[in-house]
């Protein structure tokens, strides 16, 4: 089963569908990408449930567009790759994983303290 993401006019995710296996072929039709995407008149991106910060969760699996796409997220063709909106002006992207890093690594997490960035304070919370 493949899985798809519908994007709107930023490239912005609106939607996530399970489909057609993108090896499968059903009446002449192999790019499903194109089919879903003509089908709702939007852009149509491919995704994987299996891949998470530019790794993929199968053993020897080859990572696909960086992030299993969510409704919220941005595809960014350059990329090729999805990846959420920058949660803070002070935080920059690491490209290899295409997520989102604080200026300090949050303090490990000891007897379920519950940490927040402080954008103001550029510093962890708690």
């Amino acid at each position: 089963m493949g899985h798809y993401a519908f994007l709107d006019n930023n490239n912005v995710v609106t939607e996530v569908i399970s489909g057609r296996d993108e090896d499968e072929i059903v009446n002449g039709i192999s790019d499903w990408e194109t089919y879903y995407g003509n089908m709702r008149n939007q852009v149509c991106k491919r995704t994987s449930y299996n891949t998470v910060r530019g790794n993929n969760t199968r053993q020897n699996g080859i990572p696909f567009r960086k992030n299993y796409a969510s409704i919220g997220m941005i595809y960014d063709e350059n990329r090729d790759a999805f990846y959420f909106p920058q949660p803070y002006p002070s935080w920059t992207l690491n490209e290899e994983g295409c997520y989102w890093q604080a200026p300090l690594p949050k303090p490990e997490n000891t007897e379920d303290i519950i940490w927040f960035w402080n954008e103001d304070k550029q510093k962890w919370s708690n």
